[in-house]
């Protein structure tokens, strides 16, 4: 597809955008329910920031994101062991007035933005690890996004 001038080629395969599909499908089927944990709120904020091309992962992606101005919330690691990366991450957010959470560790973060092979029966088989990640579009409008600004509306 193209965006502007540039062309891009989708690097996924047939099976990971099925799984993409599938997760999809989990997220409706997960907002139909009732009550949502935090964790669960965030993993399908994350889902469907992932297929709404607006998620970035990583120190490199989330610093451009931040430093335009274009995160809406950010997703930092508690196990980072590198304490300038974390400084940085903090003085973007708060430079740009962004929502930050922490995450227990990494490779659950990881797991949650969809960097993780998972088995035929949904298991993850092997999860990278994760350690700073920024929604810049939520996608839609979704339970799941409120239950998640509730609680870091609470946190502030």
């Amino acid at each position: 597809y193209t965006r502007g001038r540039y062309l891009y080629f989708n690097t996924m395969s047939d099976e990971e955008q099925m799984v993409v599909e599938e997760q999809a499908e989990e997220v409706v089927a997960a907002e139909a329910g009732e009550e949502l944990s935090t964790i669960d709120a965030l993993k399908i904020v994350l889902k469907t920031a992932l297929v709404h091309d607006g998620l970035r992962r990583g120190l490199h992606e989330c610093a451009k994101a931040l430093d335009r101005g274009a995160g809406q919330l950010c997703i930092l690691a508690q196990d980072c062991d590198n304490k300038d990366f974390v400084e940085l991450v903090k003085a973007l957010c708060a430079e740009g007035n962004v929502n930050l959470i922490m995450a227990d560790e990494g490779t659950e973060l990881g797991e949650w933005c969809g960097l993780a092979k998972l088995n035929e029966d949904g298991t993850v088989r092997k999860a990278v690890r994760c350690s700073v990640a920024v929604v810049t579009n939520f996608g839609a409008d979704t339970p799941a996004k409120s239950a998640v600004m509730q609680y870091v509306a609470s946190q502030q």
